[in-house]
């Protein structure tokens, strides 16, 4: 086999591996066997081709893996569900959330959730509060002064 040809091969392997993965896995190593194959038709050196190969693999990955990662990954490197939408929502509680022995739930949405009080402290049923955060399938929350509840339940 030729290096022409090896570097052809080298080309489509590394491509096939990047269109089945999920992330820039093998990217780089197609950029690199491209310089090789440009390589190969200038000298049948081989150990030149393949430090071609290394050397410009090498410098796309630094290049422009900072990059990739800037622009695909979700910013704080977490994606927004809807679930984050409830965040900051009224609900009304429908069961007394009591934090001693793990109860309560609350209404969102027109869903039940568990509930837990984000301060720690009892909160009856009928209570309007505020979801503070989600853990799991458990939202904690903490109670919404008269003046400020609105009708949005």
């Amino acid at each position: 086999m030729t290096p022409t040809v090896f570097w052809v091969i080298a080309i489509v392997v590394f491509a096939i591996v990047e269109g089945v993965t999920v992330g820039l896995a093998s990217i780089w190593f197609v950029v690199g066997a491209l310089a090789a194959l440009v390589a190969s038709l200038i000298t049948s050196n081989v150990w030149i081709q393949a430090a071609v190969f290394l050397a410009v693999s090498i410098l796309s990955l630094a290049a422009f893996k900072p990059l990739a990662v800037r622009y695909l990954t979700p910013k704080g490197g977490k994606a927004a569900t809807n679930i984050d939408s409830i965040i900051g929502q009224e609900a009304v509680v429908r069961e007394d959330i009591c934090n001693l022995e793990n109860r309560g739930q609350v209404k969102i949405r027109g869903l039940e959730w568990s509930a837990l009080s984000e301060t720690g402290e009892d909160i009856p049923a009928g209570t309007v509060v505020v979801v503070d955060r989600i853990e799991g399938v458990r939202v904690y929350v903490h109670p919404v002064s008269v003046e400020s509840a609105s009708t949005q339940v």
